[in-house]
């Protein structure tokens, strides 16, 4: 008995040992292929992946990348003007029709780095009035010249219409009003004097003002006086712009005297100085005969045009009383027609 158990374990146990062994074989066997499954799964996994990553920029400067497909799968866009960056919305840029909105429905190739800024070259500087523009309907536009012609060029540029006739409006506006400026000229030369009414289509208004040419001292009224002619005279140039000519001499002879053109010719003058003998030393006056200048004035208004010579010429004035009104002359003399003149002035 103890024969047949000696011999059990010497059979059984070796056989064991080789079952056992094969089943490690087995194991090993199948992780092996597990494991090889698995790596050529990750590899082929990673091929794939490679294909669809761009590549990365090269350090000598940025990739760029061309599509014609447009923005229109995005709901926000970062632009690249000129090295002036932008964010903003589809939406915003597609709100007129424009080659911005071409650019956001594919219309027109859409140029973008690396970073996925689409690249505009154009210069930025107005390229947020521009944005504000779209976003708004409306944009105060900059008072320069220069700049508002600047914005113009990148309105029509980009094709926004809207843009280009509010520009377009804004610089008749202020060419109009830059034409419409009252201008003075001062006379500088008696050559110029005479080359400048000749030259002149309108009456011609001129008043002398050379306060150097007095001798004596100024009666007690005198200096309020030629204020006054002064004054007149800066209020007729701006309510007479445009159709009369009003020029100022500071080097006549006169201390203040009014002289009225037409046609390349003197029509009448209107002297407010004259010499007063006091008590013991001679005085300069100075008065403001406003009605007579009022009525010169209305006077060469019949030269406007060409219109005062020939048949055709029409006498503001009523009958029997003179066009040319001299300094010595009373104020009471013609006054019928001085409150005329006054009145139709004035209106």
């Amino acid at each position: 008995m103890y024969l047949c158990s000696v011999l059990f374990a010497f059979i059984y146990i070796p056989c064991n040992i080789i079952r056992q062994k094969r089943k490690l074989s087995d194991l090993l066997t199948s992780t092996f292929h597990h494991c090889v499954h698995l790596m050529s799964a990750q590899a082929s996994t990673g091929s794939v992946a490679s294909e669809s990553l761009p590549v990365s920029p090269s350090p000598g400067g940025e990739r760029e990348e061309k599509g014609g497909r447009g923005l229109a799968g995005s709901k926000y866009v970062k632009l690249n003007v000129g090295g002036s960056l932008h964010y903003t919305t589809v939406q915003t840029l597609s709100k007129e029709d424009s080659l911005l909105r071409s650019m956001c429905n594919g219309g027109v190739e859409v140029t973008t780095d690396s970073e996925g800024w689409v690249v505009l070259d154009r210069c930025g500087r107005h390229f947020g009035l521009v944005l504000n523009f779209l976003r708004d309907g409306s944009v105060p536009l900059p008072d320069s010249q220069r700049e508002l012609e600047e914005v113009l060029t990148e309105a029509q540029h980009y094709q926004i219409q809207g843009l280009v006739q509010h520009c377009h409006t804004t610089l008749k506006k202020r060419m109009e009003g830059f034409e419409g400026a009252c201008r003075i000229p001062m006379i500088t030369s008696a050559k110029e004097e005479q080359r400048m009414i000749a030259s002149c289509r309108k009456p011609v208004v001129k008043l002398q003002n050379n306060r150097g040419n007095n001798k004596y001292s100024y009666t007690s009224n005198s200096d309020d006086n030629l204020l006054k002619n002064i004054e007149l005279f800066d209020k007729l140039g701006l309510r007479f712009n445009g159709r009369v000519l009003f020029v100022k001499d500071v080097l006549g002879d006169e201390i203040c005297c009014w002289s009225f053109y037409g046609e390349g010719r003197k029509i009448a003058e209107v002297c407010c100085t004259s010499i007063v003998y006091a008590t013991e030393k001679k005085q300069t006056k100075v008065e403001f005969p406003e009605a007579r200048i009022f009525e010169e004035t209305l006077n060469i208004l019949i030269y406007e045009n060409g219109r005062g010579s020939g048949a055709g010429g029409v006498a503001l004035l009523e009958p029997g009383v003179s066009s040319s009104t001299g300094a010595g002359q009373s104020e009471e003399e013609g006054a019928p027609s001085i409150t005329t003149s006054q009145h139709s002035l004035k209106a």
